[in-house]
């Protein structure tokens, strides 16, 4: 998968970069890192990894985090580690041991990055001084990130339930005769729901009660935010296909390869381009 590049951290006077492939475990340039020690990044990065320790540190975390690491091409690597000898470049080091925790890339955004552990080891290295710079705007990147995503999902949140809206007037006008008792018609929309719920997540409302007695609220407030962009698509084409005349079973089919087919999408998008709600909106 193409690594895409989702912020800057801004570290006395150093831009670097930080990319993602699944928006959960970040890859921070080594090679950003180590230009505030040289203007050759790459002589930096390689004596880095002559260190016994920092070999060591690495192979430790391939074990705790890829099952597909090599163990014996580490367990040569260490015994080298510390000679005068000895040399190590990160694309001799991925390629040997399979490690996934570092990454040497060509191309646009091109250079080493590290997940955020090892990179961080990277930075204390360079200086600790310098890691400090780089902890203080990393932490300020990820509580801007949490308040995007937070807005997002409240906002998509708002959405499903006009959304839901919707999906009920097409129900009561379609699928609910007169003579219907309110318990009647009170199942008629929960059965509705529950198709939903079966399509998106899997399971009734009640099964997922039963799974989590303890849990405030329903399946939907602990949906993400790509499941909620969804639901809303859901209702909105759920009532299309009410007034269409179709069956449930009709309908519970299309809805679920639709949504399928949006998941899919989602999957592969940038939750930082959604649309996001401005100051003025925030305060209503």
């Amino acid at each position: 998968m193409e690594k895409i590049v989702k912020d800057i951290i801004h570290a006395n006077g150093i831009d670097i970069g930080i990319y993602t492939q699944d928006f959960e475990n970040e890859f921070i340039s080594l090679t950003d890192i180590a230009r505030y020690k040289s203007d050759d990044p790459t002589a930096v990065i390689q004596n880095w990894m002559r260190n016994r320790d920092v070999i060591d540190f690495l192979g430790l975390w391939e074990r705790l985090h890829n099952a597909d690491f090599k163990p014996l091409e580490f367990e040569g690597f260490r015994k080298q580690a510390g000679a005068n000898s000895f040399t190590l470049s990160p694309k001799k080091w991925i390629e040997a041991t399979n490690a996934v925790g570092i990454v040497s890339k060509a191309g646009r955004y091109g250079g080493t990055y590290a997940h955020s552990d090892i990179a961080m080891s990277f930075a204390a290295w360079i200086s600790p001084e310098f890691q400090l710079y780089i902890m203080k705007d990393y932490r300020r990147l990820k509580a801007d990130e949490n308040s995007r995503l937070s807005l997002n999902w409240n906002l998509n949140r708002e959405i499903s339930k006009l959304n839901y809206r919707i999906h009920t007037d097409a129900i009561k006008e379609n699928l609910i005769p007169p003579e219907l008792t309110p318990e009647q018609i009170m199942c008629t929309y929960a059965s509705e729901a529950d198709m939903l719920n079966v399509v998106l997540f899997g399971k009734t409302a009640k099964q997922w009660k039963e799974e989590n007695p303890i849990a405030k609220g329903n399946m939907r407030d602990t949906a993400s935010l790509n499941q909620l962009l969804v639901l809303a698509n859901l209702e909105s084409y759920n009532a299309i296909l009410i007034q269409q005349g179709k069956s449930q079973e009709e309908r519970m089919k299309l809805l679920w390869q639709l949504a399928v087919r949006q998941l899919q999408i989602l999957k592969t998008e940038n939750l930082n381009h959604l649309p996001k709600l401005g100051t003025d909106q925030e305060n209503h």
